[in-house]
């Protein structure tokens, strides 16, 4: 896996809820439909949008933040993702 994509929803009742996926390829759909990209091979954000405005966190900031909630998971990804940019032609 290489990036951490997170998309918000809003309920009817106004309370937002947050999917995440951990992907090896991030598609164009992926790139329209998510508000958080986090490329884990290049240690870059390639997207942060949340409630329509464009946010200027750094990958560090968002890196520790989603680590902290999902701490198996970006323990993958901060593993495996420079790997599968090492792979790539």
């Amino acid at each position: 896996m290489r990036y951490l994509l997170i998309t918000f929803y809003r309920k009817p009742n106004g309370q937002i809820d947050e999917q995440a996926r951990f992907v090896k390829r991030c598609r164009n759909s992926d790139l329209v439909n998510s508000n958080i990209i986090l490329d884990y091979g290049k240690k870059t954000v390639d997207k942060c949008v949340v409630e329509g405005r464009r946010l200027d966190k750094s990958f560090n900031d968002l890196n520790l933040y989603y680590k902290k909630i999902y701490p198996k998971m970006v323990e993958i990804l901060e593993k495996e993702g420079p790997n599968l940019l090492r792979e790539k032609p």
